[in-house]
């Protein structure tokens, strides 16, 4: 393919309830969309990054700037593009993997839509559908937060993560046990525990948790294999994990037993598969997290998670979970599960006239 050029679209989506967690609360979901265009097809992808840089050092408006001033023109040298030559093409600008991740997505979008494959099939997909789960922020009280879980539960998720921090962690696990029983439940930290917090977390240890997911800082390797020695509760890494070769390391050290996979943490859909790889070859489960992501990346999250090393339930919980009105066709919950997209691409696109209203800023970048 040779592209054209690349459409940089800011959206600002409100949330259907906010969303907090340890590091702060979102009641608008501003994401980067970009939309490729070629000479074959067009190809979408979405940037993970939220509106400040509180999950990671990215964020929307940096994963803005940077495609336009130095990724996408640096597309403009490869001839006959796919996504495979798009990590190498940006191998020479350090970091910034979820503004790389929406680039090589949209190129994906693009090649595939062009062949007519769909994505699940491109990246090696074993089901037809996947079991969600649901990650249920940090509540004004214990009872908000059991209404909210019982709710999740009779809408049919198969699985309830909370979110935790310190002050908020026993005391709401306790109470969601207690009323809801040995239902599928985990827990995530978002990195808001310090070594010194191991005798603490091991009070978490008698709920029988799925996991406790990224406890500690993401460059705290070694911390997280000293507290998996010091808490019976299985460690899952999210915020750590940001490609295959970091993946290894940590299962080597015994860091996790777990693997939370964010394609865009991870730089794209080519890299985690590559992780997916890499501890299904070490026995290790993953799931896919989520990121808030509209239509658009809960299709591609959504046929990464029918790999056959996603044994766990994700994040890729229904529209409706976010969105009153997502930009594409809405994803639908049918017995705890999502159906995986069958049309070529993504297989979704956004609806147009949606699209629009949720528009804040656009931006066309030429590829000469």
């Amino acid at each position: 393919m040779k592209v054209t050029g690349v459409e940089l679209r800011t959206i600002k989506a409100p949330l259907v309830s906010p969303f907090r967690t340890s590091f702060g609360t979102e009641t608008v979901r501003e994401a980067l969309l970009v939309r490729v265009v070629t000479d074959e097809a067009e190809g979408w992808g979405e940037c993970g990054a939220g509106t400040a840089p509180q999950y990671s050092s990215q964020y929307t408006h940096a994963a803005a700037d940077v495609l336009s001033r130095f990724l996408v023109p640096a597309l403009a040298g490869v001839a006959d593009l796919d996504a495979h030559q798009v990590a190498p093409a940006l191998a020479g600008f350090k970091g910034h993997r979820m503004a790389k991740a929406a680039l090589e997505t949209a190129v994906l979008d693009a090649d595939l839509r062009a062949r007519g494959v769909p994505l699940a099939h491109a990246l090696g997909a074993v089901r037809d559908r996947v079991p969600c789960g649901v990650s249920v922020g940090i509540t004004e009280s214990i009872p908000a937060l059991l209404d909210a879980v019982a709710g999740y539960l009779d809408a049919g998720y198969l699985r309830i993560k909370l979110k935790i921090e310190p002050g908020w962690d026993i005391e709401p696990v306790r109470a969601v046990r207690e009323r809801f029983g040995d239902i599928p439940l985990q827990v995530d930290a978002n990195a808001a525990y310090r070594r010194g917090d191991a005798r603490h977390l091991a009070r978490l240890d008698p709920f029988a948790l799925l996991m406790l997911e990224q406890p500690l800082a993401e460059d705290d390797l070694l911390g997280h294999a000293e507290l998996a020695k010091r808490i019976t509760t299985p460690i899952c890494l999210d915020e750590s994990i940001v490609s295959a070769r970091a993946a290894a390391d940590a299962l080597v050290l015994g860091a996790c037993h777990v693997v939370n996979i964010k394609p865009g943490r991870v730089g794209g859909y080519l890299e985690a598969r590559r992780i997916h790889d890499v501890c299904a070859a070490h026995g290790v489960p993953v799931w896919c997290g989520g990121m808030l992501e509209t239509g658009l990346g809960r299709a591609a999250n959504v046929a990464l998670a029918a790999l056959p090393g996603f044994v766990l339930p994700g994040d890729t919980s229904a529209s409706d979970r976010y969105y009153r009105t997502d930009i594409t066709a809405p994803f639908h919950l049918v017995d705890g599960h999502l159906a995986v997209p069958t049309g070529p691409g993504l297989g979704v696109t956004p609806v147009p006239e949606i699209l629009d209203e949720v528009t804040d800023s656009t931006t066309w970048v030429p590829v000469p």
